[in-house]
C-alpha cells in the first residue's frame, strides 16, 4: 500500500501533537503550516512544511499560504480517474489522504468585549475553509477532521485496516460542511450587525441560524405531523435539552414541549419547588421544606388536570416524593438527581419518562442561568424574533398603589404569584396562598372570564380563596376584573398596571380593602 500523506494545519492545537505522533507510527507523510508544524517538529516529528512542498512561501502575513495547486489539486483529485491522476503526475503534484483542519476562532473573537472589525477580519479564516471544501468534496479518497474528536476514531480504523472505511470519510465529509456552514453564518450574522458608528444591531440584516438534530420524533402535535428535536450548537447548561432520559418511552413532541414549561418554571424558585404541567400550562405550584411536601401542595390545586401531567421538581427526587408522585399517572417526572431507591420505585412504572436535568449554577439570578437569550417563532413565511422574558422581579420594584399596605407574608405571596403567573397562558390570572397554586385561569381571551375560571377550578378542588393572593399578567382595563378577585376572597393583587383606567380599578381596591401592587412589566405568553 503507497505511503499516505496527512496535512496538519490547526488553530485549535488540542491532541494535534498525540494525533500525529500516532500517524507517523502509521509510516503516515506529514505536512504542516507555520505555528503547527513548529510545534510538530519540536516535538521530533518529521514534518515538511507547506511552503517546501508547494514550492511557494507563504505570504502577505500567512493569508495566502495553502491556496496552491500542490494542495488543491492533491486534495481534489479522483483517484478512480486515470486521467485526473496522469494530471497530478504532469504536474507533479501528490495525493493528500487526510486533512486536519480547525479554524481560525472567529466566534470565540468576536465573543470578546471590544472586538474591533479589524480583529474580527483578521480571525476570519479563508485558506482553511478552502481545503476543508476540497476534502469533504472529495470523500471517497480524503478523510477530512473538523474537530479533535474524531481523532480516536479515525487512527482506530488506520490502524485496524490501513484506511479509514466509506462510512467514516463520508460522516467526516458532512461534519466538515456542517462545520464551514456554521462558520460562516457566524461570519455574516456578525458582519451584517455592524452598524456605520461601529456598533452592533440586536438583530443583523441577515439571521442565520444553525441547530444539531437530537432525534426524529413519533408524530408532532398531531399524529398526522412529523417532527424533530434540534438543540443549539452550544446548548446552555441546564437547559431541557442537556438532561439524559433515565428510563420510560420515547419523548413525543408534546411532551418535550410541556417538560421545558415544567424545567422552566421550577427553575424560578430557590425553595424545594414542584411544577406540574398540563398542555402547556402550570395545573399546580408549591414551594415547601422538603420535595414531597412541595408535590402534596402541588397536587391540591388541580387534581384532575394533574392527571397525566408533567412533573418538575428543582431538588432531588427522595423516596418520599417517588412514593407519592407514583401514586398518579404522569408522563414525564424530571428532577437534578433521584434516589437509588427513588429509581427503584418507578422500575415498576416503565413507562414513566425520567429525565435527570442538573440544574444552572452562577450568574446574578440564578434561575436566569441555562435560559433562552430568544425567542423564536415561525409566522407565514417568516420569523418573529425577540429577547426572551427573562425580567426578575425585585420586591425593590413594587410600587404600592392602594391605601392598604401589603403585608410581608402578603408580599412573599405575591412575588411567588407574579413568578408562576410568568408561565401561564395569556390572559394569566393565578390565586396564591402559603407557597402554593390555589387557582389558576389561563389563555381565555378575557381577563374577567380567566378570573372566574380561576375561582372555578379552587372551589372544585375544594380550595378556600379566603386571604388569598392574586396575580394577572397584565393590567386590568376595568374594575370587573379586580370586582371578581375580591368577591372570591383575594386580599392582595400583583398586576404590572398601565391600563388608561388604572385610576378606577385602583379605587374599586381601595374600596373592596384590597392591597394592590403594580410592577412596571407584564409577563404577556401567547
Amino acid at each position: 500500500m503507497a505511503q499516505l500523506t496527512a496535512l496538519i494545519s490547526v488553530s485549535d492545537k488540542t491532541g494535534i501533537v498525540e494525533f500525529a505522533q500516532a500517524l507517523h507510527a502509521l509510516n503516515v507523510r506529514l505536512l504542516s503550516t507555520g505555528g503547527t508544524a513548529k510545534l510538530l517538529a519540536d516535538a521530533g516529528l518529521p514534518v515538511t512544511e507547506v511552503a517546501e512542498h508547494t514550492g511557494f512561501p507563504e505570504m502577505l502575513d500567512g493569508r495566502v499560504k495553502t491556496l496552491h495547486p500542490k494542495i488543491h489539486g492533491g486534495l481534489l483529485a479522483r483517484r478512480d480517474l486515470p486521467e485526473h491522476m496522469q494530471s497530478l503526475a504532469d504536474h507533479g503534484i501528490a495525493t493528500i489522504d487526510i486533512l486536519a483542519v480547525n479554524l481560525y476562532p472567529f466566534e470565540a473573537t468576536v465573543a470578546k468585549p471590544g472586538c474591533t472589525l479589524e480583529d474580527a477580519i483578521e480571525n476570519i479564516d479563508i485558506g482553511g475553509p478552502a481545503m476543508v471544501r476540497s476534502a469533504a468534496k472529495n470523500w471517497k479518497d480524503v478523510t477530512v477532521l473538523t474537530d479533535a474528536g474524531q481523532y480516536a476514531g479515525v487512527l482506530a480504523e488506520l490502524k485496524a485496516q490501513g484506511k479509514t472505511s466509506d462510512k467514516t470519510r463520508f460522516a467526516c465529509s458532512v461534519a466538515a460542511f456542517n462545520r464551514i456552514a456554521q462558520y460562516d453564518a457566524a461570519i455574516s450574522n456578525y458582519l451584517s450587525a455592524r452598524q456605520d458608528d461601529g456598533s452592533l444591531a440586536e438583530y443583523p440584516a441577515q439571521l442565520n441560524a444553525s441547530y444539531v438534530k437530537v432525534q426524529d420524533l413519533r408524530y408532532g402535535e398531531n399524529s398526522h405531523q412529523t417532527a424533530a428535536l434540534y438543540r443549539d450548537l452550544n446548548p446552555a447548561p441546564g437547559s431541557l435539552v442537556t438532561g439524559r432520559q433515565l428510563q420510560g418511552k420515547e419523548l413525543s413532541y408534546n411532551n418535550i414541549a410541556d417538560a421545558d414549561a415544567a424545567w422552566e418554571c421550577v427553575k424560578s424558585f430557590d425553595a424545594p419547588a414542584c411544577v406540574i404541567i398540563k398542555h402547556a400550562n402550570p395545573c399546580g405550584v408549591a414551594v415547601a421544606a422538603s420535595a414531597a411536601e412541595a408535590y402534596a401542595k402541588a397536587f391540591q390545586t388541580d387534581p384532575t388536570s394533574a392527571f397525566g401531567g408533567i412533573i418538575a421538581f428543582n431538588r432531588e427526587v427522595d423516596a418520599a416524593a417517588a412514593q407519592a408522585v407514583s401514586k398518579q399517572f404522569v408522563e414525564v417526572l424530571m428532577a437534578p438527581a433521584f434516589s437509588a431507591e427513588a429509581l427503584e420505585i418507578f422500575k415498576a412504572k416503565v413507562n414513566v419518562r425520567l429525565l435527570q436535568i442538573a440544574l444552572p449554577a452562577g450568574g446574578a439570578t440564578p434561575w436566569q442561568q441555562g435560559r433562552n437569550a430568544q425567542d423564536l417563532k415561525r409566522v407565514g413565511s417568516g420569523l418573529l424574533v425577540q429577547t426572551a422574558d427573562n425580567h426578575f422581579l425585585q420586591k425593590s420594584e413594587l410600587k404600592v398603589v392602594t391605601t392598604l399596605q401589603p403585608s410581608a407574608q402578603q408580599l412573599d405571596d405575591l412575588m411567588f404569584a407574579w413568578t408562576v403567573a410568568q408561565y401561564v397562558k395569556s390572559n394569566a390570572i393565578v390565586f396564591c396562598g402559603g407557597g402554593m397554586t390555589l387557582g389558576v385561569g389561563a389563555g381565555q381571551m378575557s381577563r374577567i372570564d380567566s378570573a372566574r375560571i380561576a375561582s372555578i377550578k379552587a372551589e372544585n378542588a375544594g380550595l378556600s380563596l379566603k386571604g388569598s393572593a392574586v396575580a394577572s399578567d397584565a393590567f386590568f382595563p376595568f374594575r370587573d376584573g379586580l370586582d371578581v378577585l375580591a368577591d372570591a376572597g383575594a386580599s392582595c393583587v400583583i398586576q404590572p398596571g398601565g391600563s388608561m383606567r388604572d385610576e378606577e380599578v385602583i379605587a374599586a381596591a381601595n374600596e373592596r380593602g384590597i392591597a394592590m401592587v403594580f410592577t412596571g412589566v407584564r409577563h404577556f405568553r401567547h
